[in-house]
C-alpha cells in the first residue's frame, strides 16, 4: 500500500540517492562523499515468540537485515516501540534487552528512539549504516547464468502460525528461534571481501521468496529458475503447512505473485505453498557469478552459514519465475 500510495507523489530529484524508494528494494542509500554512503532502514513488528527477550532479539536481528542485504555495516539504531499505556514493564524491559543484546553483536550502537502508547505492543529499530557508493548491493543486478544462493531455510512464517495456535512442537520453535535470531552479519562479511562476483541481493522477508525473487527479476530484466527441490525447509515447516497454519500475509503473497510462477508437474502443493511463506529475519538471497557460486558456498559454510543453491537466473521470458 505504502508503495501505491508513494508512487502517486512527485518524486523528490536529489543525485545523491543512490537507491530510493522506487526501486523495491531493501533499504535506501544516500551518497554522502565519494567514499562513504548512508543506508537508511525501519522495520517494526508484532511479537511472533511467546518470550519478550527472544522477541528483543528477533525484531533487531530482522531490522538490521535490511542493511546486510546492501552490503552495508550498521553503525546506528532508533527503537521504535507501541507499548500499552498499562503494559507491565518487566516485559517491555525484557524486549528492549533482547533487541539490545542483538544490535550489541552486530556492533551497532542504539542512540536512542520512539514510542507510542498502544494497546498492541509492536518493536522494531530504524537502523542506519555505512556502504562504499561504489560497493553498493541492489536487488536489480542479477546477470544471466548466475547462480542463486540462499542462507537460510523457510518456514518461519507457518512455525510462528503454529505457535499462536499452540501446534508447534518444541523442536520445530528451537530450530525457527535460532534461525530468526542468527544475524546475517557473517554472510554480508563473507560478500564483502569482495573475492566472489555477487551481482544482487536481498533479503527474504515478509514477502516470501517468490515475492523478493520476483523484485529482482523484473529489476534485473531476468527470468529465474528455482529448484524446489533444493529449497531448504525448517523442521515442522511442512507438517505446519499441512495441519492449515497458513499465516494471512502468505495467502496474499500467494494472491499476488502467482499469476508470474509457473510449475513444474508434480511439485507438492506444500512446498508451493512454503515458497510464499512470509520470512522473520530471513536469509539473504544472492545472485552470484556461475564460476563462483562453488568457492562462495564453502566459504559460507566455513562460516558457519548454512547456504544452498537452490537455482540460476535464465533469459527473460515467461513466466517470470519458474519452479522446476
Amino acid at each position: 500500500m505504502l508503495d501505491t500510495v508513494l508512487g502517486k507523489l512527485a518524486r523528490q530529484h536529489d543525485p545523491n540517492v543512490l537507491v530510493g524508494f522506487d526501486k523495491s528494494d531493501d533499504a535506501g542509500v544516500y551518497k554522502i562523499s565519494a567514499e562513504q554512503a548512508l543506508v537508511q532502514t525501519v522495520d517494526f513488528f508484532t511479537p511472533v515468540v511467546d518470550d519478550p527477550y527472544t522477541f528483543g532479539q528477533i525484531a533487531a536481528t530482522n531490522s538490521l537485515s535490511d542493511v546486510y542485504a546492501m552490503g552495508g555495516r550498521p553503525i546506528s539504531a532508533l527503537a521504535v516501540l507501541c507499548f500499552p499505556e498499562k503494559g507491565d514493564l518487566s516485559i517491555l524491559e525484557q524486549i528492549l534487552a533482547g533487541g539490545l543484546s542483538k544490535m550489541m553483536e552486530a556492533g551497532c550502537t542504539v542512540i536512542g528512539g520512539h514510542s507510542v502508547r498502544d494497546p498492541e505492543i509492536k518493536f522494531g529499530y530504524a537502523v542506519t549504516g555505512m556502504v562504499h557508493p561504489q560497493h553498493v548491493l541492489t536487488n536489480s543486478n542479477a546477470q544471466l547464468l548466475d547462480a542463486l544462493v540462499l542462507t537460510k531455510p523457510l518456514g518461519t512464517g507457518v512455525i510462528s502460525t503454529a505457535i499462536k495456535k499452540a501446534e508447534a512442537e518444541p523442536a520445530w520453535i528451537d530450530a525457527a528461534t535460532k534461525a530468526m535470531t542468527t544475524l546475517n552479519s557473517m554472510a554480508a562479511e563473507i560478500v564483502g571481501t569482495r573475492r566472489f562476483k555477487v551481482h544482487a541481493a536481498t533479503d527474504i522477508t515478509g514477502f516470501g521468496l517468490i515475492g523478493h525473487a520476483r523484485e529482482m527479476a523484473l529489476g534485473s530484466g531476468v527470468s529465474i529458475r528455482i529448484d524446489s527441490a533444493r529449497v531448504p525447509a525448517l523442521p515442522g515447516a511442512i507438517e505446519c503447512i499441512e495441519a492449515g497454519c497458513i499465516p494471512g500475509g502468505l495467502k496474499a503473497n500467494r494472491e499476488f505473485a502467482e499469476c508470474m510462477v509457473g510449475y513444474a508437474d508434480g511439485i507438492p502443493e506444500e512446498i508451493k505453498t512454503l515458497l510464499y511463506d512470509p520470512q522473520t529475519a530471513g536469509g539473504l538471497l544472492l545472485s552470484v557469478a556461475q564460476e563462483d557460486v562453488n568457492r562462495l558456498l564453502m566459504a559460507l559454510k566455513a562460516g558457519g552459514v548454512s547456504a544452498v543453491e537452490i537455482g540460476e537466473v535464465i533469459p527473460r521470458g515467461k513466466p517470470l519465475i519458474e519452479i522446476v
